[in-house]
């Protein structure tokens, strides 16, 4: 029961940290992609308000569980890791995918989109992401996983690490709560316009409009709004779409 108990507290903390981590690589590679470079700016990403993002925190637990695997119906251990290292990249790539397609079909909103990447598929997963993901899963098996164990083991053995744990997840609880709330909203406003949001679209036009309006710029709460609504937002949201689009039929 103790080993259960330990295990289960371990793949919770590993949730914590890859959340936590994850934001920080996406918010990094945000800023410092052309586009983030254009917009000289920090961008939160995902649709929490809070500095995490659970894609990661459900992938790095894929890799923690898949580092125990022994292929030895390979020879060479080389191939072996090599073997290893794209297996992991296909199961993150499927958590990707899933995780994407779960937000498109019940909430009719794209978290992020590959759609100008090559080899892409629904604009979500593509070999590009594939190929960073395996890249990762590398840097965690030689450099993390081997010193993480050990430290882990003690961790779940100190109740002090139990009630960060639960600290962690009463916060992540509550964002989940808010944050669905408002995804709720945007999704009966494409259901009711039968259009798909791109939700980093949708957070940097209305970053864009505040200034305009000489409104204070959230880095957290990007749908905190004044006299505004959301739904006036969403409104010139997809203004900006039509007008898009009608450049584009125009441009053919």
């Amino acid at each position: 029961m103790e080993i259960i108990v330990n295990e289960f507290l371990i793949i919770t903390f590993l949730f914590f940290i890859g959340s936590m981590t994850g934001w920080i690589l996406e918010l990094i590679y945000r800023r410092f992609s052309i586009k983030g470079r254009k917009m000289k700016k920090w961008i939160n990403p995902g649709f929490l308000t809070g500095p995490y993002l659970p894609l990661y925190g459900f992938s790095l637990v894929s890799l923690y569980l898949l580092a125990h695997i022994k292929i030895n119906n390979i020879n060479g251990i080389v191939l072996q890791k090599v073997c290893l290292f794209i297996v992991m990249a296909i199961v993150v790539t499927f958590i990707e995918y899933i995780a994407g397609m779960i937000f498109i079909n019940t909430m009719k909103i794209k978290l992020w989109d590959y759609s100008n990447e090559w080899g892409n598929i629904k604009g979500i997963i593509c070999p590009k992401f594939t190929c960073y993901w395996m890249m990762l899963s590398a840097i965690y098996y030689f450099l993390i996983h081997p010193s993480i164990l050990n430290a882990l083991q003690w961790l779940a053995k100190h109740l002090a690490f139990s009630f960060v744990i639960g600290f962690f997840y009463g916060v992540f609880i509550v964002d989940v709560c808010y944050s669905m709330k408002i995804m709720a909203r945007i999704r009966q406003f494409a259901i009711d316009y039968e259009l798909e949001v791109r939700y980093e679209e949708l957070k940097n036009e209305i970053a864009k409009r505040n200034e305009e309006y000489k409104k204070k710029v959230s880095f957290l709460f990007a749908f905190k709004f004044e006299d505004i609504t959301l739904i006036e937002y969403m409104e010139k949201y997809m203004d900006n779409l039509n007008h898009i689009k009608d450049k584009v039929i125009k441009n053919k």
